[in-house]
């Protein structure tokens, strides 16, 4: 039906006889020459409907915005002074000899180019949302960095599997989403949270490096860079050592990132401890742009008179200062803007010092309501350890340790880009290495994997596992951008033995392992390899290339932080039948009965 997209006619078309279709972005009448905007997935061309054209132009006079035409038409240069440079055909225009309406259209709820739509309105209607430009760019985008992934990959010998989406529930963290089986009543599958065991016996099969780009499912709280179900590039391989993997998937990365964005990013990326990591930064995904640390002066206030910090110093917790070049000049209101900030996180508070005077620790030289209960020695440390100058500002954070990295962490990122702390570097990528292999739950009173229960832990640190779980390191391995964690995975346990003693020390008894995990338990029984691999996150990758503000402007038909689809009004009750089909009765909680 057409020649040409609208967006690749230019110059180089002049004189020549064309044929587009797309869709009537705008619509002009000037003096009896009718301009007409059209729109496809390429982008915009002018077409140009005159008098002379009698039937052509009466079927223009009808048209309006967003209805779909056909037209054809010779390609000629716009008249000297109404050139548009800031499209790629601004430098042309079609003049039409036919035309075709191939549909009409209602009007519409909101104008395409409107770019203050709220985002319930936009996710509505998110058909018509996807042909606003910016839409479509972004997705374009994505696929041009699907299309990147697998390249890569196929050319370095991965073979792309297919995993089942219904499949056993499984305690890998977050919930499940469970799908009632009609053939097997009271029976249950689980949507992938990911595809880690399948793709675990996938190296026992001998399938030696595998990949997919594949959805995964998790019914947890929604924010900004999560979605009920996303898309991981999901990859596994065998014989292969931590530093190789890690190697061949940076090489990945900037392999994309170059293919995609032209943008060469650093060669090799900067390598942090997690302890480094949450020490300095506060955070285990640190964004290295910013220019503002962390630093630990526990050790230095454990006999202060001031409660608020010699607490935390003596049972555990972390008192930690973030120092502010020339924060001095921050205004009280800031500062109280600043203490609701890092309440977000679980602060109590966030004690301050300004040094007015570097030379002199003591309340001559410091201003703060807290410096009269810091005797000298605490305060000289402190400006030691901080390198603070006369005219800083340093912030703390006094808590359990979770409380004031999470706090203090996202603290230094926001007056980072609020005060222009940076490098000045568009793309910051850092791996995040030897984390923890177990975190202790509070609430649970036990163990728990901080990453999967089927990470390796390290070969020196396999004695603690029953003596003492803190100790043990992991063969865990993350790759943030930017300050979100774009990746992630470890070195797998690939001997049965080894997993047994894992399971047993996050609490998980030896007939549940069985039960819940028995398929992977024997499949480690007969030759299993060593392997290893990890996941990235193509919504958040996505999301950073393109700068936009959620993972949602990334996702053709994504849900809302309630998890629901306003476009297709999902979830919805289902009928009777199906449920009676499905061998389920509904118990309602009381406030959705009343509801209903």
């Amino acid at each position: 039906m057409r020649s040409h997209y609208c967006g690749t006619v230019t110059a180089q078309h002049l004189d020549q006889t064309v044929t587009l279709c797309g869709w009537a972005r705008r619509r002009r009448d000037h003096g009896g020459v009718i301009f007409i905007d059209l729109a496809d997935r390429s982008g915009i061309v002018q077409v140009v409907v005159d008098p002379d054209r009698p039937e052509a132009f009466r079927l223009a006079e009808a048209v309006r915005n967003e209805y779909v035409l056909r037209v054809t038409g010779t390609v000629r240069r716009r008249p000297e002074g109404t050139e548009n440079p800031n499209i790629p055909t601004g430098e042309i225009e079609v003049f039409v000899e036919t035309l075709e309406i191939l549909n009409t259209s209602a009007p519409l709820p909101f104008p395409i180019d409107d770019e203050h739509l709220s985002e319930t309105v936009r996710l509505t209607h998110r058909v018509l949302d996807l042909r606003r430009p910016t839409m479509q760019k972004n997705l374009l985008l994505r696929y041009q960095v699907t299309r990147a992934f697998r390249r890569f990959l196929d050319a370095h010998g991965f073979v792309d599997i297919e995993t089942p989406m219904l499949t056993k529930s499984t305690p890998e963290g977050a919930r499940d989403y469970l799908v009632p089986s009609r053939v097997h009543p009271g029976h249950f599958f689980a949507l992938p949270q990911s595809p880690q065991l399948f793709k675990q016996l996938l190296m026992v099969a001998g399938f030696d490096r595998y990949y997919q780009i594949t959805k995964c499912f998790r019914d947890e709280d929604l924010r900004a860079d999560r979605q009920p179900e996303f898309t991981q590039v999901d990859i596994e391989t065998s014989f292969l050592t931590q530093e190789e993997i890690i190697a061949l998937m940076e090489e990945m990365i900037r392999s994309v990132f170059a293919e995609v964005l032209d943008v060469t990013l650093p060669n090799p990326f900067p390598r942090l401890t997690y302890d480094e990591a949450m020490l300095r930064y506060g955070s285990d995904k640190p964004d290295l742009r910013v220019t503002l640390e962390l630093t630990d002066v526990t050790d230095a206030v454990r006999d202060v008179a001031f409660k608020v910090f010699s607490g935390p110093a003596n049972s555990g917790g972390k008192v930690m200062a973030l120092r502010v070049p020339g924060g001095a000049a921050l205004t009280r209101g800031e500062i109280d803007d600043y203490t609701r900030f890092v309440a977000i996180y679980g602060a109590k508070g966030l004690a301050y010092i300004k040094v007015n005077d570097a030379a002199q620790p003591n309340e001559k030289g410091l201003q703060s309501p807290i410096v009269k209960n810091l005797h000298e020695r605490a305060l000289r440390t402190i400006l030691e350890r901080t390198s603070a100058q006369t005219g800083d500002l340093l912030f703390f954070g006094a808590d359990k340790p979770k409380i004031v990295f999470d706090s203090l962490g996202a603290l230094r990122v926001k007056l980072g880009h609020e005060k222009g702390f940076l490098t000045g570097a568009e793309w910051a990528p850092v791996w995040v290495v030897d984390f923890p292999m177990f975190e202790y739950d509070e609430d649970e009173k036990r163990w728990v994997a901080c990453h999967h229960p089927f990470t390796s832990p390290r070969e020196a640190d396999l004695p603690y596992l029953e003596s003492d779980p803190a100790r043990v390191r992991a063969q865990a391995y993350d790759l943030a951008l930017n300050g979100w964690e774009i990746g992630g995975g470890s070195i797998r346990i690939y001997r049965e033995a080894v997993q047994r003693k894992v399971f047993a020390a996050l609490g998980i008894s030896e007939a549940e392992a069985q039960e819940k995990f028995g398929f992977l338990l024997d499949a480690l029984k007969y030759g299993a390899p060593p392997h290893g691999g990890l996941a990235f996150g193509l919504d958040r990758i996505v999301t950073l290339m393109t700068g936009a503000e959620s993972i949602r402007d990334v996702i053709a038909f994504p849900k809302t932080q309630r998890a629901q689809c306003l476009l297709t009004h999902a979830p919805s009750p289902v009928s009777e039948a199906q449920l009676k089909e499905l061998h389920l009765r509904l118990r309602l909680p009381e406030k959705a009965t009343n509801a209903s």
